[in-house]
């Protein structure tokens, strides 16, 4: 079990350039002392015999070859805006 004195906080605080108060040390005292001991439960995990994953599951990225095809109708697309332009929508600048 981690033990953290409160010349660390303090000092940590000061790093952090963070101005505690008297009565909040005990709480961070008592917070990163938590954090410290599920760190080393984590590090301490058992992972000898694990198989190597990257990913919770077997998704891939699926690639397709880019392929130019042409839309016929235009016209049915473009009714659904208001403001078009040379056969294209027209939207606002965004620059």
């Amino acid at each position: 079990m981690m033990q953290v004195s409160k010349e660390e906080i303090l000092h940590i605080a000061n790093l952090a350039q963070l101005n505690l108060e008297d009565n909040e040390i005990d709480n961070y005292i008592t917070n990163l002392e938590d954090i410290l001991n599920f760190a080393n439960i984590v590090n301490n995990a058992p992972v000898e015999n694990l198989d190597i994953t990257i990913g919770s599951n077997e998704a891939k990225n699926v690639f397709r070859k880019d392929e130019i095809k042409v839309f016929e109708d235009n016209e049915s697309l473009l009714q659904n805006t208001s403001q078009k332009e040379q056969n294209m929508f027209k939207i606002p600048k965004v620059l």
